[in-house]
C-alpha cells in the first residue's frame, strides 16, 4: 500500500525540480513543466467548475511556449524573456501570460498552504480564503462569482487527500516540500516584476 506512487510521484517535473541560475533566474522550459504538473491537481478536486481556473493557467502556459519557440535565447530564463519584451517595446504576449500564470500559482501556493497548516477546515473555506488574499483583487465582478462558484464546489478534504496518495505521511511530507518550493519561485517572479513595474497595465 504504502509503495503506491503519490500524485507528487507522477509528476512530469516538482517545482522542487526547478534549478534557480545566478540572480535567481529561472529557466524557462523547467518552470512551465512544472506548472504543467501543477494545473493537473485541479483535475483532483472533480469539479467542472474548475475548468476556468484550469484553461486560464493553461493558456498561459501556451502562450509562454509559444514565445520561447520563437525567441529561445533571450526567453531562457522567465526574467530574460520579461526583458527583451520590455526592450523590444512591442505586445508584451509572455510578459503578461506570466503575470497571469503567476497569479493562479499564488491563488494555488496560497490556498494548499491554508489547506496544509488548518487541518480542521474544509476546502471550500480554505480555497476561499486562498482566493480573497490572491486572486479577487484583479477580477471582475463577472468574472469573481465563477471563481466563488468553483471555491464551493471543492470535495471534502478527506476525499482530496486520498487521491493524492495512499501513504499519507508521504503525500504530506511531499506536498510540504513542493508548497515550499512553489512560494519561493512565485515571490522571486513577483519581486521581479514589482522592480520594474513590468506589470503596469497588464
Amino acid at each position: 500500500m504504502t509503495d503506491s506512487p503519490t500524485f507528487f510521484d507522477q509528476m512530469k517535473r516538482s517545482f522542487t525540480d526547478v534549478p534557480l541560475e545566478g540572480d535567481n533566474r529561472i529557466p524557462t522550459a523547467e518552470f512551465l513543466e512544472a506548472s504543467e504538473s501543477l494545473v493537473k491537481l485541479f483535475d483532483l478536486l472533480g469539479s467542472a467548475a474548475f475548468q476556468v481556473v484550469e484553461s486560464d493557467m493553461n493558456g498561459n502556459i501556451t502562450k509562454m511556449k509559444k514565445r520561447l519557440g520563437e525567441d529561445p535565447e533571450h526567453s531562457k530564463t522567465l526574467q530574460g524573456m520579461v526583458l527583451e519584451e520590455v526592450k523590444e517595446g512591442k505586445k508584451k504576449t509572455g510578459t503578461q501570460a506570466l503575470l497571469w500564470l503567476s497569479r493562479g500559482l499564488q491563488f494555488t501556493a496560497a490556498a494548499m498552504r491554508e489547506t496544509l497548516e488548518h487541518p480542521e477546515k474544509e476546502m471550500d473555506v480554505t480555497f476561499t480564503d486562498g482566493y480573497k488574499r490572491t486572486l479577487i483583487k484583479y477580477h471582475s465582478m463577472f468574472v469573481r462569482p465563477v471563481f466563488k462558484l468553483a471555491m464551493r464546489a471543492c470535495p471534502y478534504r478527506k476525499d482530496f487527500f486520498a487521491k493524492l496518495g495512499a501513504d499519507q505521511e508521504k503525500v504530506l511530507s511531499q506536498l510540504r516540500e513542493w508548497l515550499d518550493a512553489l512560494e519561493k519561485i512565485v515571490k522571486i517572479i513577483m519581486d521581479f516584476y514589482e522592480s520594474g513595474n513590468y506589470g503596469k497595465g497588464l
